[in-house]
């Protein structure tokens, strides 16, 4: 969230998704009290260094690295919040002094801080552990309004893929330098992921959906659920049936990569800098299409997800439970999570945005893609998601873009493999990210990180030579012996 956008919630007041902490100079105790309640309640946003007036005091400055620390820890810690939960504090300077705004999700689960349960309601946060009644109805609540969490007691961690949850770990490091999973056994990885859990009405304990759906093994996906599949088809010139056609019946992780293979497939990616880098339009927009059709369906219901390339639109559509029905505005409206801990992963591990933020920025970056047109998301029982498109366009670079990145990227697709196969020659003995970039002459230093050095380590074709701290200055790379 930017400045302005966190002036106006600080001008809003405390509420019941909004709360204020001091924390001059250490981390204020109560924060944990009020991260569970807005777990377990509707969500919010905690903004520390601002009184419960409102007025922004701040945090001192020597102080802010050890608040954002120990805010980290005792998320990951469930001696104190249980189960864990993963947030990215957010530090930001207002008035001169430094405050940091910390978003909590609602939650599919039902969490505790200190072995108490916290709910909130206007008034504040409150110790509802003892009554037997609201905690009964939390829990009643979260069961029945998300399906990720139905528990199947029968599948056991040899029925998810080892190679999926190593992916995962690797790709929230390189989001993340020192993100907890990067240390953590698979199992440890599973529980802290919210993926194993009881349901204290039944007793019974296991994986739930969310973790099958994202790392079961096929058969175990469609033995769980037949139904589901998502259909991306290419319809231009035969309407009636369809020019190309992705079957697309696996996980979570490779449907997403499936998906967005099939958009880089079949539609042009224009030239756009932004603050004098370049960045993929088409991938700005169609993984926030294709995150939020996986990230926010509805996978009880059979009816079948599409994702339908057209020559004047893409349209997407899958099951849903309705949060409101109607036109989404963007600049107008409350981000409701479907499925909180399939979202919470796919942050984690670099597919989606934060709850909110990707949908400004479909229609921020839909504008520049589709001459000026904005896209339509529909929240009805069926969610649809339409991206107008111009059959005219190619990718024509616009002015500002320079001789150098023009040419990389008219021949990005036909010079892939080469690339690969250049860099992997190289790297037979390590190597650092400036030597590698300079070996294939790239000079845009931001491009090659994000579309080259990420990408290879994404599929394996690199490896670190200290995975433990991604962001060393003595890190290199090396190849592996094949692509995987």
């Amino acid at each position: 969230m930017n400045k302005a956008g966190i002036k106006k919630l600080i001008r809003n007041g405390e509420g019941i998704s909004i709360e204020f902490k001091e924390c001059r100079n250490k981390l204020n105790k109560s924060v944990f009290k009020s991260i569970c309640a807005f777990l377990n309640r509707n969500g919010g946003d905690l903004i520390l260094g601002v009184n419960d007036s409102g007025k922004i005091t701040g945090i001192a400055p020597e102080a802010v690295e050890q608040v954002k620390k120990e805010l980290v820890t005792a998320l990951n810690n469930p001696q104190k919040l249980n189960p864990p939960c993963y947030l990215m504090p957010e530090e930001v300077v207002l008035e001169g002094k430094r405050i940091i705004r910390l978003f909590v999700p609602e939650s599919s689960q039902v969490h505790r801080c200190n072995g108490k349960i916290y709910d909130r309601n206007e008034d504040g946060d409150f110790d509802i552990t003892s009554n037997t009644n609201l905690v009964t109805a939390l829990y009643m609540r979260k069961q029945t309004t998300y399906s990720e969490n139905r528990i199947y007691p029968y599948v056991s961690i040899k029925d998810l893929r080892s190679d999926l949850v190593s992916k995962a770990r690797t790709l929230a490091a390189n989001q993340r330098p020192g993100h907890p999973w990067a240390g953590m056994s698979d199992m440890d990885l599973l529980k802290s992921a919210q993926f194993f859990q009881r349901d204290y009405q039944s007793g019974k304990e296991g994986f739930t959906l969310a973790a099958v759906l994202l790392l079961g093994d096929d058969q175990v996906i469609l033995s769980v659920l037949p139904h589901h599949r998502t259909d991306a088809l290419l319809r231009r010139e035969n309407i009636d049936r369809y020019d190309d056609r992705d079957d697309i019946r696996t996980n979570l992780i490779e449907s997403y990569d499936r998906l967005m293979a099939f958009v880089a497939k079949h539609l042009p990616d224009k030239f756009f800098l932004e603050k004098d880098h370049r960045i993929s339009l088409r991938d700005h927009i169609f993984r926030e299409v294709a995150a939020n059709m996986l990230i926010h369906r509805e996978f009880l219901n059979p009816y079948p997800a599409k994702f339908i390339i057209e020559t004047h639109r893409l349209f997407a559509e899958n099951s849903n439970k309705p949060h409101g029905h109607g036109l989404i505005d963007p600049a107008n409206f409350s981000p409701f999570p479907k499925n909180p801990v399939i979202a919470r992963f796919f942050k984690e591990i670099g597919r989606a945005d934060e709850l909110g933020s990707g949908v400004r920025n479909l229609f921020k970056y839909c504008r520049h893609y589709s001459g000026g047109k904005i896209p339509e998301l529909i929240e009805e029982d069926i969610f649809k998601c339409i991206v107008p498109l111009t059959p005219e366009a190619t990718p024509e670079a616009t002015p500002e873009v320079t001789p150098e990145a023009t040419m990389q990227d008219a021949v990005q697709v036909t010079m892939q493999d080469e690339r690969v196969k250049q860099i992997s020659e190289f790297c037979q003995i390590p190597r650092s990210s400036k030597e590698i970039q300079s070996h294939i002459k790239i000079k845009d230093n931001e491009y090659f990180r994000k579309y080259i050095l990420r990408l290879l380590l994404d599929e394996n074709i690199l490896k670190p030579t200290i995975p433990g701290k991604p962001t060393s200055p003595n890190q290199k790379y090396y190849a592996t012996k094949e692509k995987k």
